[in-house]
């Protein structure tokens, strides 16, 4: 079935990605995910597409309280193996949501949402929107993405990617309530899935909520 066939839902797609990976999870977190978190107080924190939770599982362990939220079945029962052999599964929560639809309840010190893209119907921007509504007053709201098609990826290569300020500029949150910290395209180097390497392009917004004076 292609990603694309209107009867491969979303579910159905991301639950047989995950079901099939016989690989463990590899227990690294996102680079800007350390970038931008490492220095923080570690408070409380949503990860909104944690697929098998390694980024939750490094913030839990940085001392993070911890909700983690995916679309898969299986990926979140990794995750929560994953969190379990770490020790820290007494500091990550992980819920079944799908993201154009719910996301889990409250707000967050920081809220996550890294490479969060897909091949079937999904509605990004809108999920931007959410997650940006789930950051407390003083909160980071941090996105990672696509900024360019990996080398070893089989995307169509005449495709186009939003920049890091134009993704930002859909997202059309009020200005006011909103600090820049970091708004851009950064390259580095990366590894495919079958070990390939090559320079890619992420796009990172980091924003924090004015808190209340």
């Amino acid at each position: 079935m292609h990603p694309l066939d209107p009867d491969n839902s979303p579910q159905v797609f991301w639950e047989r990605l995950y079901a099939n990976m016989t690989t463990p999870p590899t227990g690294r977190p996102s680079a800007a995910l350390v970038r931008f978190a490492e220095r923080r107080m570690p408070g409380t924190a949503l990860d909104l597409g944690c697929g098998r939770g390694d980024d939750a599982t490094w913030l839990a362990k940085q001392g993070w309280q911890v909700v983690g939220a995916d679309i898969s079945t299986s990926a979140l029962r990794a995750a929560r193996a994953s969190a379990q052999a770490a020790g820290v599964a007494d500091r990550v929560r992980f819920e079944l949501h799908d993201l154009d639809e719910t996301r889990p309840e409250g707000l967050f010190d920081l809220v996550a949402m890294m490479f969060v893209h897909s091949p079937t119907r999904f509605d990004r921007v809108g999920a931007l929107r959410r997650a940006a509504g789930a950051v407390a007053p003083g909160g980071l709201l941090l996105v990672a993405g696509h900024g360019a098609r990996p080398p070893w990826s089989s995307a169509d290569p005449q495709a186009t990617y939003p920049t890091a300020r134009e993704e930002l500029e859909t997202m059309a949150l009020p200005r006011a309530d909103w600090r820049e910290v970091f708004v851009d395209n950064v390259a580095r180097d990366g590894t495919g899935p079958n070990g390939q390497r090559g320079q890619v392009v992420d796009t990172i917004i980091a924003i924090e909520r004015a808190a209340p004076v």
